[in-house]
Order: C-alpha cells, then sequence, then structure tokens
C-alpha cells in the first residue's frame, strides 16, 4: 500500500465486536466458558452491563471472586474451543467492508490491532477478503486475558509513518480507549460489541451506533 504521511488520519480497528459482528459466537463460548465452574448462562444484555479487562476481573463480577489458576485456565481454553467453533458462522458488521476500501481509497491509512490470538487472527482477517487494506493486522502474541496498551504501544511504534496525533482508535471496549490514550491517539467507541453505551460514556470518548459514523467522526476528530 506504500507508506503514508504523518498528515493523514490513520485508524487503528479493533476486530472482535467492532470489525466483526461476533457476539452470538462470543455469548456462547461465554456461557459455555461459565458452566465449565457452575455458573448460569448471561445474555447479551447482562455481558454488556458486566464485560471488563482483565478478563479473570469479569469472571470475579460473576463469581464473587477471582477464579482460581486452574479455573481461569479450564474457562479459557473453553472459551476458545467454542468461540472458533461459532465464529465461522459470523459475518462482518453492517458496511465494514465497503467502510475499509472507502477509507484507502480516498488516500487514508489503517490497521488492525487486537487481542486475539495472532496466529487465528490473521487467517481469519484474510478470510474475509479485508487483508489488504491495512498497513499491518497484529494480534495477541502473549497469554490471553491482558491489557490492551502494551499491544497498542508496540503496534503503534511498528507502523512506519503514523503519528499517534493523528490516529483514531474505533473500537467497541473502554479498553480500547484507555489503550488509545496510552499511546496519545484518540477514541471512538462503537455500541454494537460487547459494552453497554453508558459502561462506553463513562471512558469519556465520543460513543456511535454505527462504524459509519465512527468513521466520520475519526475524519474531524484529527483534522
Amino acid at each position: 500500500m506504500g507508506t503514508h504521511g504523518k498528515h493523514r488520519t490513520h485508524l487503528v480497528w479493533d476486530w472482535n465486536g467492532t470489525l466483526l459482528d461476533d457476539n452470538a459466537a462470543v455469548i456462547g463460548a461465554t456461557n459455555a466458558a461459565f458452566g465449565e465452574v457452575g455458573l448460569e448462562p448471561i445474555t447479551l444484555d447482562q455481558y454488556r452491563e458486566t464485560y471488563c479487562v482483565p478478563i479473570p476481573r469479569f469472571y470475579e463480577r460473576l463469581m464473587g471472586r477471582l477464579p482460581t489458576d486452574a479455573e481461569w485456565e479450564r474457562m479459557d481454553t473453553v472459551f476458545h474451543r467454542h468461540y472458533t467453533e461459532r465464529r465461522a458462522a459470523c459475518g462482518l458488521t453492517e458496511g465494514a467492508a465497503d467502510l475499509l476500501s472507502r477509507w484507502r481509497l480516498a488516500g487514508g491509512s489503517q490497521s488492525l490491532l487486537s487481542m486475539y490470538g495472532h496466529d487465528q487472527l490473521v487467517p481469519v482477517v484474510r478470510g474475509y477478503g479485508i487483508e489488504r487494506h491495512f498497513l499491518r493486522v497484529d494480534g495477541r502474541t502473549g497469554p490471553s486475558g491482558g491489557s490492551k496498551a502494551r499491544h497498542m504501544e508496540r503496534h503503534i511504534a511498528a507502523l512506519d509513518g503514523v503519528s499517534p496525533e493523528r490516529t483514531v482508535v474505533i473500537g467497541d471496549a473502554v479498553d480500547d480507549a484507555v489503550a488509545a490514550a496510552h499511546v496519545g491517539a484518540r477514541a471512538v467507541l462503537y455500541t454494537g460489541g460487547s459494552h453497554s453505551r453508558s459502561s462506553l460514556e463513562a471512558a469519556g470518548v465520543p460513543v456511535v451506533d454505527s462504524l459509519a459514523e465512527a468513521t466520520d467522526l475519526a475524519r474531524r476528530m484529527a483534522e
């Protein structure tokens, strides 16, 4: 794609719950993991009201205590197995492919950063036919359940010619806003994923109901 100048807006997209509409897979896998420790299933609304990172803290909110190391390992393994089975039936968020294409054709740059395992993420993104739109696609390379801020730091550092001050992170979780602030970037949060609107608004950044709104706002924010 070539190098983009420092004066163009760069988007860092989140994957799960943002570009990928995988709520059904996440809830199904979460409830499978909960079954491992005797927790009752939850709904999407309950998930959005309760979800937080690091993920063991999310489990703590529902269990009344942090899971033991053995419980965490078992739940994490079960979650990822069930998520992988269900993910294949998920599609991109409405309008996402067109937005990615139009942003690139208009001269903007973009990349993808996810806490989904890197070795799984890259072929999945490729399978949806959108890899060509990104300067980089970076998934998690360490243990699951951590914070996105350090991951964002490495991602931005690896992007040639991209200035954090001209970068807008688009995601569906408070952690996306925290990670953006960590590197000096802006953030726009989307209500279609893992968090409720009220919890997203607590992050103190703009909150939108569609990815089209997110890109329009990002363009104005970085001008």
